[in-house]
């Protein structure tokens, strides 16, 4: 079945009513400035913590809840079964990636099916709002990821990207946290030898309200565990 919808605009979210409050409405003015049919999906957490359902439904957006667990996993396999569009954008729901990029990463797409742009931190003329320490820890770990694993792409975890989405949703993504990132430009690389990975300079901005869900230990463990079992199909593949 054709997709009805150009862009589905997707945002896992945890506990950040807050923030969308200030986002969705920005989110509708960028969109509707612009020539293209789309949808905005929060995938909220698989049960009602705060207000998100609420300020979704006076922001005229749908809400859904990622099943089963609460893992940013899960919530990005949710966004994939519930998103129409012809191209996916998932963009976290905190405020540290501002609405008025969208553009920009329309534009590089040039609305090709074998494009995936990605809004990078580490080419030039990107940057991170984050802490010296972060960001050098931020930069190894997209350094090893990209040369192990052979994409060629300098921000390998950043979350805001514009994906074809006939070719996201044909894969089976295994992983259950933030690691889904870059099991899923592993993938599509491997499996589409022409897929064109750009970069658009971008700059990384703190949350508007709130602190982060992430635990530091958890995700460290679960990338270097992602990393050694995608390697270890590269090497079964060849």
């Amino acid at each position: 079945m054709t997709n009805k919808l150009d862009y589905s605009i997707l945002l896992p979210c945890y506990m950040e009513a807050e923030n969308l409050n200030v986002l969705l409405p920005q989110i509708k003015a960028v969109m509707m400035s612009m020539p293209y049919s789309f949808e905005i999906i929060v995938i909220d957490a698989n049960q009602n913590m705060d207000d998100t359902s609420r300020i979704c439904n006076d922001n005229d957006v749908k809400h859904v809840h990622r099943s089963p667990s609460n893992s940013y996993g899960d919530a990005f396999r949710t966004g994939l079964r519930a998103g129409n569009g012809r191209w996916f954008i998932f963009m976290d729901s905190d405020g540290s990636h501002p609405p008025s990029f969208i553009p920009k990463l329309i534009s590089a797409s040039k609305q090709e099916d074998n494009i995936l742009v990605v809004a990078s931190r580490y080419i030039q003329g990107g940057e991170s709002a984050n802490n010296i320490i972060l960001v050098l820890m931020s930069k190894l770990l997209n350094q090893v990821y990209s040369k192990v694993l052979n994409i060629h792409c300098k921000d390998v975890s950043n979350s805001f990207r514009l994906y074809p989405s006939a070719l996201l949703k044909g894969f089976i993504l295994q992983c259950g946290h933030f690691d889904i990132l870059e099991e899923v430009l592993f993938k599509m690389v491997r499996k589409n030898k022409h897929m064109n990975i750009i970069e658009v300079p971008f700059s990384f901005e703190k949350r508007i309200y709130g602190e982060s869900k992430r635990n530091f230990l958890v995700f460290l463990f679960n990338y270097l565990k992602t990393l050694t079992k995608l390697r270890y199909i590269g090497w079964k593949e060849k």
